[in-house]
């Protein structure tokens, strides 16, 4: 577990430590970057150990993951002690390890002292035993799905460890989910045969020669033609090429011949938190700037994404037979697939973001995702942090708040709504100090509806055509622009965001009126302020709910689902009617 001297734990430390005290294990603790001049003040004081610690007690630690050895180290100046004495020393200069210092010193601080940790502390790979098993045998391959893939030439791929006997090329195998309780032979996928099986060594993938040693055991006492064959045993981290397409992460892969009867326990991933939909683009500018344009190919596209992306959850829309749900954990997901899309000439349509919602099995309460957050932020702004996500407006609470050298880290637990469009909204606020982490918490009764003033208004374009210096000089004096002169715009558009609560319909392509006469302020020069270009992850945060992101190669527009401004308004009553009705019942 390795842990930033100078930051202590993080939120990705706390979720990292709680699968991993979930499976039993005892980690190893390492605290990096000892040498800063802000971690020596917190080694010397013992707060990092403290803070450390607290977190292996708060998640339920047992008496002997409680007893983790902590390692001091500088990855960087190459050294690394379980002394805390020594490792000040290092930090501050009194020993210096490039010298000519004493041998059995610089034996105690180097990145053997690391490894013979590991080799010490972490046990090694056990070969799983399945007393269910009518064979009763440890020779009954299985291992389970750590990451899945797909590769277009050797098919499906799993990479995972090997629980128990032996797989080799062209072996029989098939999947047990993960969720299967019936253990009848109907649970099983198709038998597939293994073609190829691959390791990694460093960063790159693998594949294991017919010529080459086993991993960990080879068949040399044998003297037939299986000695030239590379056996894979249980422990050995492997990928394997050829397996059933119905392999999900989490599913056992075992042997066709002698399958075992139930899946590997294995942790349960983390649901995803939010939903968008994707379609065909059917604004006034479709097919312009895009090659792939159809429902269909966008469709196909992002089922082919949940091939390597096994945390993205695709399905056809219900209520819409030309769109498809794309279920993902935040903005930042959605936004990368979103931007992979468009420079692979594909041109779609994004909805505003749905927060996946359930509903309590036992009082019938609806539930709703909690993320925990941490920010790290100057002193100076910690009460505009607190203020962005507290009360009615985000519905967040604060837990805790430290101040580390002029830093404040304040910890929060926030509905997954709450956060929607708060990453450039704090990254203004504060003057991009603000470091936000988050991970998802759990589920918890809904937290009613956000405040407000999260909603801004907008500026949409009341006519077609390019827009004019002259036209946009005079929108930028109602609020912030999205465009510039040059940029070719509709009825419907977004253009910009207006200074006041509500939409606003202005024409940004009115000309100046070409007369003989000469004036002084006809003959004004203009000027504009540089536009505000929001990027896909922000407009996925930004946009109203009556709004969409159209999605080109060349740009990404902000628009009204509805173009038509009659339409809009009948909407937007109806949907006001709704709002009214929600808050005096919450009431």
């Amino acid at each position: 577990l390795v842990v930033d001297a100078r930051e202590g734990p993080m939120a990705q430390t706390k979720y990292v430590l709680s699968r991993a005290l979930k499976l039993n294990l005892n980690p190893i603790a390492v605290l990096n970057k000892c040498d800063r001049p802000d971690a020596i003040t917190r080694l010397e004081s013992g707060e990092v150990e403290n803070e450390l610690f607290d977190l292996f007690a708060s998640l339920g630690a047992d008496d002997d993951q409680l007893e983790y050895p902590t390692i001091y180290a500088s990855a960087k100046s190459q050294w690394a002690t379980q002394d805390a004495d020594l490792a000040l020393r290092i930090a501050s200069g009194e020993v210096d390890l490039t010298s000519d210092c004493d041998e059995a010193l610089s034996n105690e601080a180097n990145m053997t002292v690391l490894l013979n940790a590991m080799m010490d502390y972490i046990p090694e790979p056990r070969i799983h035993t399945f007393d269910d098993d009518e064979n009763n045998s440890t020779s009954t391959f299985a291992m389970t799905a750590t990451t899945v893939g797909y590769d277009q030439y050797l098919g499906r791929l799993c990479t995972g460890r090997i629980f128990s006997g032996s797989v080799k090329a062209n072996d029989s195998v098939v999947v047990l989910p993960r969720d299967d309780t019936e253990n009848s032979q109907s649970s099983y996928s198709a038998p597939s045969n293994i073609a190829g099986i691959f390791v990694n060594r460093g960063i790159a993938r693998t594949a294991l020669e017919t010529s080459s040693p086993s991993l960990q055991q080879q068949s040399e006492d044998n003297d037939d033609a299986t000695n030239h064959q590379v056996i894979t045993s249980a422990g050995d981290i492997v990928t394997l090429a050829g397996i059933p397409d119905s392999m999900k992460v989490g599913d056992t892969l075992t042997s066709a011949a002698q399958p075992i009867r139930k899946p590997i326990d294995t942790p349960p991933l983390a649901p995803p938190t939010l939903s968008v939909d994707f379609g065909a683009n059917s604004g006034p500018l479709s097919g312009k700037e895009g090659t792939i344009i159809t429902a269909s190919r966008v469709r196909d596209r992002l089922y082919k994404e949940t091939d390597n992306n096994v945390t993205l959850l695709v399905t056809k829309s219900e209520s819409d037979a030309e769109k498809t749900v794309v279920f993902g954990r935040g903005e930042l997901q959605i936004g990368i697939l979103i931007e992979q899309m468009r420079r692979e000439g594909y041109e779609f349509t994004v909805s505003p973001p749905r927060i996946l919602t359930t509903t309590d099995e036992e009082t019938g309460a609806k539930l709703e995702p909690y993320e925990e957050v941490t920010i790290d932020v100057d002193q100076e702004y910690a009460g505009t942090v607190v203020n962005a996500l507290t009360g009615n407006t985000r519905r967040g609470i604060l837990l805790e708040m430290q101040d580390l050298n002029g830093k404040s880290r304040l910890i929060f637990e926030v509905p997954s709504r709450g956060l929607l469009g708060f990453g450039p909204e704090i990254a203004t606020s504060t003057r991009g100090t603000a470091v936000v982490n988050h991970c998802y918490l759990e589920h918890r009764a809904y937290a009613g509806m956000l405040g407000d003033g999260l909603e801004k208004g907008k500026l949409i374009s009341r006519e077609s055509g390019k827009t004019t210096l002259y036209a946009l000089s005079a929108v930028a004096e109602r609020g912030t622009l999205f465009i510039q002169p040059g940029d070719v715009v509709y009825p419907g558009m977004v253009i910009g965001e207006s200074s006041r609560s509500g939409d606003l319909e202005v024409n940004p392509v009115k000309a100046k009126e070409t007369t003989n006469f000469r004036t002084v302020n006809k003959d004004e020069k203009l000027t504009l302020s540089p536009p505000k270009i929001l990027n896909v992850e922000e407009l996925i945060g930004y946009m109203s709910e009556d709004e969409i992101i159209e999605v080109t190669p060349l740009s990404v527009r902000l628009r009204k689902a509805e173009l038509d401004s009659g339409a809009r308004a009948r909407a937007a009553r109806s949907r006001k009617k709704q709002l009214d009705a929600a808050r005096h019942k919450n009431k």
